[in-house]
């Protein structure tokens, strides 16, 4: 039978229309420059800061146990992607050269309002 179709010939029906909080968000792309950030207002009338552009990382040494904000260079590479690293685009798991060497980021900059970061190596 074909898809969305009963054997009968009946068609299935939607149990629901599509709601607002049920649509996808655009994508927000974190790229390396000064700066900036947006306040968003979520369900529950919470709110979530997004960042949109960021320059530094806080960088946490697991021998020290102490934390560090540096600059970003660049990306050096970017598992999940290779082509978000030429763009310089920061996303989780991304390697970024800093002052203090490689740092590898451990949130989601796109969904909190900060970078985060473990030295690698």
């Amino acid at each position: 039978m074909k898809l969305g179709k009963k054997i009968s010939g009946g068609r299935y029906h939607k149990s629901s229309k599509k709601k607002k909080h049920s649509l996808a968000k655009p994508p927000r792309i974190v790229k390396i420059k000064e700066r900036k950030n947006k306040i968003l207002r979520t369900r529950g009338r919470n709110k979530k800061t997004v960042l949109l552009n960021e320059n530094k990382i806080n960088i946490i040494d697991k021998k020290t146990k102490k934390s560090k904000v540096v600059e970003i260079k660049n990306v050096s590479e970017t598992p999940s992607n290779r082509f978000l690293a030429r763009q310089n685009i920061l996303t989780k798991g991304a390697i970024v050269e800093t002052e203090l060497g490689k740092a590898k980021i451990t949130n989601r900059p796109s969904q909190e309002g900060n970078v985060q970061g473990v030295l690698v190596g």
